[in-house]
């Protein structure tokens, strides 16, 4: 499958990132996934470190709401922020509570390891740094599920309503708009040419160190008992 088309700037920094993408998005966790035969006890292990995810995902994406400098970035964050809360955290309620996990269980989620090395990376990324800098942390989630969701996208099985959410239309386009967000956000601030920038190193670091975190939670979603 080729790369999926969410922009300039996302397509420079996935091939920046070399094998660790697709140690991300060809992890064992989602094959297994896609294949319909990861324990259930994984993926309920999963679903409540990424719901605890989440809450700092969306955070963190409010916190490029206030970084932003104009009205169109500010949306773009915004909805993001909006799908996140009120779209796919209660897909994972309904889900754990159909699974006999009820919400104050899955909001008491101990945080594991390698979630919260991950969400307090993208957090200091936007504290410390600007709107770049916090999402050239936060793409490589978003554009990551976009693109397992894309390539699972009508497999049959227990997982199929989560590869079909990440397939979907909806998470397709909440992608394309994360990817034009990106190409207006670099070219605004570093211009046409800010791939022969030093600051296009740094961005890079961010993006691939986000990209294997993205592999940490995977492991971490592998192998519960070792978190």
């Amino acid at each position: 499958m080729s790369a999926p088309d969410y922009g300039d700037t996302f397509a420079v920094w996935r091939a920046g990132a070399g094998n660790l993408w697709t140690d991300y998005t060809c992890h064992a966790f989602v094959k297994a996934l896609g294949e319909g035969v990861l324990p259930q006890a994984n993926y309920l292990h999963y679903l409540r470190q990424d719901y605890v995810f989440l809450i700092h995902f969306a955070r963190a994406w409010a916190l490029a709401a206030a970084k932003a400098d104009t009205y169109a970035e500010m949306a773009a964050a915004s909805a993001t922020v909006y799908a996140l809360i009120h779209i796919e955290m209660p897909l994972h309620v309904q889900t754990c509570e159909a699974h006999g996990i009820d919400r104050a269980t899955l909001e008491a989620t101990p945080e594991a390891a390698g979630n919260l090395a991950y969400t307090r990376y993208v957090l200091e990324a936007g504290y410390s740094g600007d709107f770049l800098d916090l999402l050239a942390a936060l793409a490589p989630c978003v554009l990551g599920y976009g693109e397992i969701g894309l390539r699972l996208k009508g497999t049959t099985g227990p997982y199929a309503p989560w590869c079909a959410s990440y397939g979907s239309d909806e998470y397709q386009a909440l992608c394309r708009d994360v990817g034009a967000l990106l190409d207006g956000a670099m070219h605004r601030r570093l211009g046409g040419e800010w791939r022969d920038l030093p600051r296009a190193k740094s961005l890079q670091s961010r993006f691939t160190t986000a990209t294997q975190l993205e592999i940490g939670f995977w492991d971490m979603a592998q192998h519960p008992d070792r978190t």
